[in-house]
């Protein structure tokens, strides 16, 4: 059901383009980069956190880690990982394919500035096996998202 409804969110705003489901899990960033064959980096990685009373999308590059002094700096309040079970309540995606796509409920969505390294990204497609091939600046529209700076990258 989760892919499905990302099927449809595309089909609805974006119907060039395609999902990719692979045989092999891509749940992870690192399974992601390698059967994608792209750095990890390139993966994007949606991570689902709350935030005071709110719930939120951040969506950032996959060898970015959060500064929380960043995050609460720009979110006004310190931040929590959902649980799996909030994840998949809130999303309507599994753990592994959580991606900012045809959500359960309608969500804030952000993305790092992390992302714009790239032309395109691989955010997941709703299941531990799906991804889209996407630039970021698409991305954000597609989803409505702001641009925020609230992560690391790696040196």
């Amino acid at each position: 059901m989760s892919l499905e409804s990302v099927r449809q969110f595309f089909a609805e705003r974006a119907p060039e383009i395609g999902i990719i489901e692979l045989s092999e899990s891509t749940a992870t960033v690192a399974l992601a980069a390698r059967a994608h064959h792209v750095e990890a980096g390139q993966i994007a990685k949606t991570l689902s956190l709350k935030v005071k009373d709110r719930v939120i999308l951040i969506v950032t590059r996959g060898d970015a880690r959060l500064d929380n002094r960043k995050l609460k700096a720009t979110l006004g309040a310190k931040a929590r990982m959902l649980s799996t079970d909030e994840v998949v309540n809130w999303t309507g995606h599994p753990v592994g394919g959580v991606c900012p796509f045809g959500l359960e409920t309608p969500l804030q969505v952000f993305c790092d500035v992390s992302l714009r390294h790239y032309q395109e990204v691989l955010p997941a497609a709703g299941s531990i096996n799906s991804a889209v091939r996407i630039d970021p600046e698409t991305l954000a529209k597609l989803t409505d998202a702001t641009w925020v700076d609230v992560c690391e990258i790696p040196a």
